[in-house]
């Protein structure tokens, strides 16, 4: 089923969700369902697969030239999805990005998963590789998320690269795209991304799905703002439960989000890793149960490969 159907089938009631990493090449797909296995008694109706770009470092050669070696990879993004539809009978939602493809790689993605009757797929600009300073495309690929989800409803149309095909095949994909709450790390302003959220709502994109927030207010505000420019499509938002003290930087480094006082006092205060679990399993139960209240279509967890938190998190919730 498309996320929209699972939506509308819910009437009203808040799903549950969770994304989750391929695992590092050279492991096996045991870790996925490890992780899984302890979600699914809380009926998940589609779990997320995030697609991770290679990284890469240039080591110098004996003759001064320069050569690029990947150092890590997490392959597998279509394989997993097609491994859970299989084993647990929900839908998958690879993620598939502008960085690192083609349009041609894109076109041959998309036709993979079509074959493999994968319905649903979150189209992301993606980040720079941490070679890079900011985003670059691959030459002939999609700059930006728009761009992407154009790319997906012209296959959608039986349009193809190939101008030779006449009649092509029309998929019937169901396109999610990032909303940012506290806006995106580039964008300029609220006001400018919330813009750049609505041509790609334009252009297709049936949902959204929110980078993570530790306030609410901070979600239910940006739900308001889009609503006012005239995007109506469901608005679902992020959560990751803080798990070690780092975080208090990492997070807010990484991903460009806030974290109140009152939580980052909480976790000051613990002695180690194990209390600031603890305090970031109670903080997220407080902001599910507000967000269920406030008539949130489904809470999507970034699990980020591991379950026993958000597990928690869900007995107490759903």
């Amino acid at each position: 089923m498309k996320i929209t159907e699972h939506l509308q089938a819910a009437k009203d009631k808040t799903l549950f969700s969770f994304e989750i990493l391929p695992p590092l090449k050279g492991q096996n797909i045991n870790s996925i369902y490890e992780s899984i296995d302890p979600l699914m008694e809380f009926n998940p109706p589609f779990i997320d697969v995030t697609y991770h770009r290679e990284e890469y470092v240039y080591s110098e050669k004996e003759n001064g030239l320069l050569e690029k070696k990947i150092v890590r990879k997490r392959p597998g993004t279509v394989g997993i999805c097609a491994a859970i539809q299989s084993k647990y009978g929900v839908d998958a939602v690879p993620h598939i990005l502008c960085g690192g493809f083609s349009k041609e790689d894109t076109e041959n993605f998309l036709i993979d998963l079509d074959f493999l009757g994968i319905k649903n797929v979150m189209a992301l600009r993606g980040d720079a590789v941490k070679s890079e300073t900011y985003f670059k495309p691959e030459k002939n690929g999609n700059c930006f998320a728009k761009n992407l989800v154009d790319q997906i409803y012209d296959l959608n149309s039986g349009k193809y690269l190939d101008e030779v095909i006449e009649k092509g095949h029309n998929t019937d994909f169901c396109v999610g795209v990032a909303g940012y709450p506290e806006k995106h790390m580039e964008a300029p302003s609220i006001d400018k991304d919330i813009q750049r959220l609505k041509e790609k709502i334009e252009a297709g994109a049936e949902y959204v799905v929110t980078q993570m927030f530790f306030e609410n207010d901070r979600y239910f505000d940006f739900v308001e703002k889009c609503r006012e420019s005239g995007i109506d499509v469901p608005i679902i938002p992020g959560l990751k439960p803080i798990a070690t003290k780092k975080q208090l930087s990492v997070i807010p480094h990484r991903f460009h989000v806030d974290m109140p006082d009152c939580l980052i006092r909480e976790v000051e205060k613990c002695k180690d890793n194990a209390a600031v679990r603890q305090v970031g399993i109670e903080w997220c139960i407080q902001q599910s149960k507000e967000l269920i209240a406030g008539g949130v279509p489904v809470l999507h967890y970034y699990s980020m490969g591991k379950s026993t938190n958000i597990q928690q998190i869900a007995e107490a919730v759903f």
